[in-house]
Order: C-alpha cells, then sequence, then structure tokens
C-alpha cells in the first residue's frame, strides 16, 4: 500500500502549482483522498477531501476559492490544484486515504490510515 506524492516546489506570491498523488497496493475507488500540510509552527492541518467517486468535495476555510481537489480514478491519481499561493501556503503537504464507508467529512489526520510521503511547497514573498 503505497501513496506517492509529487509536484512541489518554490514558487511566488500569486503563483499557481498542481500536486499530484498516485496510489498503488489497494482499490483506489474504495477509499476517500484527502490533503493535509505540516509546518514547523503547526500540527497536521486539513486542507482538502474528495470523495471516492469525486463528487462530493470538502475544503478548508482557509483554500475556498484558491485551491481545487480532484481525481481521476482510471489513474489512481488525486490532484491538488493550487491557485493565488501566499507565503502562509508554504509547509509539507501529504496525501492521506481513508476507506469510504468511515467519517465524512473527514477533517481529521486520525480519520486516515494511508499517508503518502510529503511534498514541499515554498511561495516566496
Amino acid at each position: 500500500v503505497q501513496l506517492q506524492a509529487s509536484g512541489g516546489g518554490l514558487v511566488q506570491t500569486g503563483g499557481s502549482l498542481r500536486l499530484s498523488c498516485t496510489a498503488s497496493g489497494f482499490t483506489f475507488i474504495n477509499y476517500d483522498m484527502a490533503w493535509f500540510r505540516l509546518t514547523p509552527q503547526s500540527e497536521r492541518e486539513f486542507v482538502a477531501a474528495i470523495r471516492w467517486r469525486g463528487t462530493i468535495t470538502d475544503y478548508a476555510e482557509f483554500v475556498k476559492g484558491r485551491f481545487t481537489i480532484s481525481r481521476d480514478n482510471a489513474v489512481n491519481t488525486v490532484y491538488l490544484q493550487m491557485n493565488s499561493l501566499k507565503p502562509e501556503d508554504t509547509a509539507v503537504y501529504y496525501c492521506a486515504a481513508k476507506y469510504w464507508q468511515s467519517n465524512w467529512p473527514g477533517r481529521k489526520a486520525y480519520h486516515y490510515e494511508t499517508w503518502g510521503q510529503g511534498t514541499q511547497v515554498t511561495v516566496s514573498s
């Protein structure tokens, strides 16, 4: 069971990045997916989640209107499109998976049983 995140990098304020997370070793369509982020100053923080079918999403208030979560079940991948990035978005971003029959929306890290390795996003001012 593995989640492989990619797409992080260095971007200027107002710029965009698209994160990807590809799953292997489990039946991807049976799982809700989410993105969390971690900074040195905070605990792992919920960013966005998407239901197994991809038709229902949930966002943290601070990313609404800027970030979009999506998934392609044909290629076992979840995405996070990040626009209008701010320096406070700087963090390590993690993707996570939880079985679809568990809590929704799942905004706590303990709701998720499988985690990717993280990808660094740095937004310069």
